[in-house]
């Protein structure tokens, strides 16, 4: 895996964990507090938007086996970070109608504690969207370790077949040398053969040529 993405990732993975307690604590702040929390999240949740293009872009150079196993984890990061900021945006509305409360309030037609039993509300609708984000964070951690796993046995498998390949090639090589062998060591018994056959003629016709000479003395005499 690319050191570069890992480190992307870390970064990003500890943005993530503290903007989920930063929304948590933004959504029990009033006025002018909450408004320079939400700031502060929002500058912290760009941080993470690059991060996340940076993740993209590093992956797409990789190669294609370790590129498809890092762009699954990345789609896991992009739900995540959309999932923050719809928490922003859910949280910057609150504020919008918690200043609309509090106007009606200080003019007298909100119930003091209506307000408060609404805040109450909102406070534990918020600590529970908190849990099922931090649940989806962790099921999409899992997922992504799983489909580590699954990318190493891969890349494993892969580097067994190459090993029993090159095993193959080396016999292939050795198997080559013993036929040239053997074809060298024939064409030299080959030519052994040849000259044999040309001395033992050689001799068969001497001895011919002097059985006749004899023959010829013998009969002339």
């Amino acid at each position: 895996m690319s050191e570069v993405f890992e480190g992307y990732e870390r970064q990003y993975c500890d943005i993530s964990a503290n903007l989920s307690g930063e929304c948590t604590s933004a959504s029990v702040l009033d006025g002018e507090q909450k408004k320079q929390k939400l700031a502060e999240i929002k500058e912290r949740i760009d941080d993470a938007d690059t991060l996340v293009s940076k993740m993209d872009l590093e992956a797409r150079s990789l190669q294609p086996t370790v590129k498809a196993m890092l762009l699954a984890k990345l789609r896991e990061y992009k739900a995540d970070l959309n999932n923050l900021k719809n928490e922003v945006k859910r949280i910057s509305s609150i504020n919008v109608s918690q200043a609309a409360r509090d106007e009606l309030l200080r003019s007298g037609k909100v119930d003091g504690m209506t307000v408060s039993g609404d805040q109450r509300g909102r406070l534990l609708m918020s600590t529970e969207r908190l849990n099922q984000s931090t649940d989806r964070l962790k099921e999409s951690r899992r997922t992504m370790l799983e489909t580590e796993e699954l990318g190493v046995s891969i890349l494993q498998d892969l580097h067994q077949q190459r090993q029993s390949l090159l095993h193959a090639h080396s016999t292939l090589h050795g198997v080559d040398d013993n036929i040239v062998r053997s074809k060298k060591l024939l064409s030299a018994m080959s030519r052994r053969m040849n000259r044999n056959k040309w001395i033992i003629s050689s001799l068969v016709a001497a001895l011919v040529l002097a059985i006749l000479l004899i023959l010829y003395f013998k009969l002339t005499h």
